[in-house]
């Protein structure tokens, strides 16, 4: 714990992607996820935050310190008794878990990557109580409306036998042709003090939000990018501005309105250097 970072950070990241769907709604056939009134397009805080983990996974693989809680194919409550049996407590003792109730989450937050960094609710069966983490991440939204597309495709094969006599089977997929997104984060040097979270998991956390598409293809998710990271970093662990006019700080609009987008270039992202106060320090990335 006390290696924790101890100045505030809030970021601004621009990713895009193009002939592909970033984020479906299951509830609406997996099409690209909307704004119902402005027809922009949403990528939720909970599918970067998927990205991040997984990028952290890959990278740390069997690293001490870098496991991921929330992942595939894991029970939570598995996951929450690795530290009754680090400190040898029976998880149906109710009384010598709340009596080392701070060291459970302390083992959690030191093993686990996401928790430290993402928090977590663990008061499951097997109760490790409750972690707020230090990083925040808002919904992503497009800079413009999109138009999502479906397209029909072919299969040559069939699933079943009794099907053997068809051509061909057909199904749908949903795109997007472009989108450039922009989502905004936080983070808490008081909280992070709590958790552990270090200069090294900052890093690492800016490190998978530039690479974290890079190892994330498929056919679905067509070819996304990180284009941009903006990161504002204060000169205390309370903060020296408001967020929300950092983030005001930094504009973007199109190269030609007259046109739909079809790139990054088609778009000018703008940094306003006088809205930034001087003790707080804008680091460029990417």
């Amino acid at each position: 714990m006390m290696n924790a970072i101890d100045k505030r950070y809030e970021f601004v990241l621009f990713f895009d992607v193009e002939n592909g769907n970033p984020n479906g709604d299951p509830d609406a056939g997996n099409m690209p996820r909307l704004d119902a009134e402005t027809n922009c397009g949403i990528v939720t805080d909970v599918c970067l935050k998927r990205k991040v983990r997984n990028y952290v996974e890959l990278v740390k693989e069997g690293q001490q310190g870098y496991d991921i809680y929330v992942r595939e194919a894991k029970v939570l409550n598995e996951q929450n008794k690795l530290a009754y049996d680090y400190l040898g407590i029976d998880p149906k003792d109710k009384k010598a878990a709340r009596e080392n109730a701070d060291k459970l989450k302390e083992f959690m937050c030191k093993n686990f990557y996401d928790i430290r960094t993402f928090g977590a609710v663990m008061t499951t069966e097997v109760n490790c109580g409750q972690v707020r983490g230090p990083v925040q991440f808002n919904f992503a939204r497009s800079i413009d409306p999109i138009v999502p597309q479906e397209i029909s495709i072919t299969r040559m094969a069939v699933t079943n036998e009794r099907d053997i006599d068809k051509e061909r089977t057909m199904g749908r997929k949903h795109i997007v042709p472009y989108g450039l997104y922009r989502a905004e984060g936080y983070i808490s040097a008081p909280l992070a003090q709590q958790t552990g979270f270090s200069e090294d998991d900052l890093e690492l956390l800016f490190e998978a939000l530039e690479n974290m598409f890079e190892h994330d293809r498929s056919a679905a998710r067509g070819k996304m990018a990180t284009r941009k990271l903006f990161i504002f970093e204060h000169s205390t662990a309370i903060g020296n501005a408001h967020a929300h006019e950092l983030f005001d700080s930094i504009t973007v609009r199109r190269a030609n309105p007259d046109k739909p987008a079809r790139s990054i270039n088609d778009y000018i992202i703008e940094v306003d250097q006088d809205a930034i106060p001087e003790n707080v320090t804008l680091i460029e990335r990417l």
